[in-house]
């Protein structure tokens, strides 16, 4: 139970930091969240609790092409956000992403990269 305390105020430290440091600095704010620190944090937590190279190095692969159709939502939001306020700019991010990654797992599946 420690253990996964732990984890939680480890991680939950990292989100709160990098929304600390987005209030001052837009750039430095943006610039650490668009680090792979989450990732990497992941990737210590499987190898502590022992899980298998093979997992861990999924888990590595998946990122990387779950990242990709995530991308559009990064140029959508800021452009809607003055228009339709945070909410619905929130909603139409959510499901413009959802639509980009079905789009990309289809597009994705004719290379044979399973993504579904």
């Amino acid at each position: 139970m420690t253990w996964i305390i732990t984890k939680y105020l480890l991680t939950a430290g990292m989100i709160v930091f990098i929304s600390e440091v987005a209030k001052r600095s837009d750039k430095l704010g943006g610039f650490i969240a668009a680090l792979p620190l989450m990732t990497l944090l992941t990737l210590t937590w499987l190898y502590i609790e022992n899980q298998s190279e093979e997992k861990i190095a999924n888990h590595a692969y998946y990122t990387f092409w779950y990242v990709i159709p995530t991308l559009p939502m990064f140029l959508l939001f800021p452009y809607l956000l003055p228009r339709l306020g945070f909410w619905l700019t929130m909603g139409a991010s959510v499901v413009v992403t959802v639509i980009c990654f079905g789009l990309f797992a289809l597009l994705m599946k004719g290379f044979g990269i399973e993504l579904l």
